[in-house]
């Protein structure tokens, strides 16, 4: 299967004495600007992570194309002693506040060791920019008042990596997938459970929601309306060979229909995705408002031939089409954004995704047609 055709391909991050990992994009439409996240690693390995990492790019809307600046460190966003990792970038558009969380995980201790010794050394944290990521806030870090006495109920934790989501029904709540391993009398180990953290004032403050299902880890969220009614979809990695997914209540506090997704396979031990809603092209045409567009390796047995997958009918887990492949060869970790209508006047998509073996992170910008042409009505 032949990669679709892309308006722009463009490496980001190149490792070279350093390692880039676990990309993170976010659209801020009405400055025409991307920023692209990035953990700076001593290493490929998890406890090598060291700080977050920031390209800003500028989206020509007559040419089509995103002009990159040079890389730049977010210095704020650390804790002394800790290490900075997943970030996970959100944007109240309402009060112009781009929020940055991530996890500050303690020395080098690893996930492996907190799973052993169920003992969680990770911290809640965000910076945030009242100019749209030009400078940033020092760290706050909201552990205790986020998550509290659970805490000690947790071998460890994270947010999940990619963007978060301001709900457009409720615009004061803003929603921030994570996951935690639970420590269970009834389990021998630690168990993973997806959730999200809730804000109903902006991010002033945060509650933690309920938990998904056991075996789930890494997940998105998106924003679906089905013939006027609105329905938070849940995406979630697991070690189950398939995606599990769930649609949420409107605050995202609790979710349900809990189901795996046969047609979106896992690797062994799973991969991150990305999943995103977008107004449905041919609105009018079906009960349909909002369709989605997902992103993950589309290989079964490794992490490679990055692919998106698309959803007519969500929340349907039998509706996602057959995978359209965006990249060959070893891809990883992946975002997705929704950027307008593109030069063929359908939607428009940008994807940030790990290549080359962890090598390189890559944006790649294209648009629906593009990627199924069938689905797009004729101009």
């Amino acid at each position: 299967m032949a990669p679709c055709p892309v308006l722009q391909k463009e490496r980001l991050f190149q490792s070279g004495r350093h390692t880039y990992r676990i990309p993170a994009l976010l659209h801020l439409p009405q400055q025409n600007t991307l920023l692209a996240f990035a953990e700076k690693r001593a290493s490929k390995k998890d406890e090598h992570a060291e700080l977050i990492v920031l390209r800003r790019g500028t989206y020509d809307v007559s040419a089509h194309w995103v002009q990159w600046q040079d890389q730049e460190v977010v210095a704020q966003a650390q804790l002394e002693g800790h290490r900075s990792m997943n970030p996970c970038p959100l944007y109240d558009e309402k009060t112009g506040t781009l929020f940055l969380f991530f996890i500050a995980v303690l020395g080098q201790v690893t996930e492996h060791h907190q799973l052993h010794m169920g003992h969680n050394v990770a911290r809640l944290c965000h910076v945030t920019s009242t100019d749209h990521g030009k400078t940033w806030s020092p760290a706050t870090d909201l552990t205790d008042s986020a998550i509290g006495s659970a805490q000690r109920e947790w071998a460890t934790f994270a947010v999940s990596p990619g963007h978060g989501l301001q709900l457009h029904n409720k615009p004061q709540s803003l929603v921030l997938p994570a996951y935690a391993y639970r420590k269970l009398p009834s389990q021998r180990g630690p168990v993973p459970f997806a959730f999200c953290f809730i804000s109903h004032d902006h991010g002033l403050t945060w509650q933690r929601g309920n938990f998904v299902a056991p075996d789930t880890l890494e997940c998105q969220v998106a924003e679906v309306r089905v013939g006027g009614q609105r329905v938070l979809y849940l995406n979630a990695r697991s070690s189950l060979r398939a995606r599990v997914q769930a649609e949420g209540t409107s605050d995202g506090l609790d979710f349900k229909e809990v189901q795996l997704v046969k047609q979106l396979v896992e690797p062994p031990h799973g991969c991150h995705g990305s999943v995103i809603g977008f107004p449905n092209p041919r609105a009018g045409l079906d009960s349909w408002d909002t369709w989605l567009l997902y992103s993950h390796p589309a290989d079964s047995t490794h992490r490679s031939n990055l692919s998106v997958y698309l959803n007519k009918q969500p929340p349907d887990a039998l509706a996602w089409s057959k995978p359209r492949q965006l990249a060959s060869g070893s891809c990883a970790y992946s975002d997705l954004q929704s950027m307008g209508a593109g030069p063929d006047g359908s939607p428009l998509f940008g994807c940030l995704y790990e290549s080359d073996n962890y090598q390189e992170i890559i944006f790649l910008m294209f648009t629906l047609k593009q990627a199924f042409p069938a689905e797009v009505l004729p101009q």
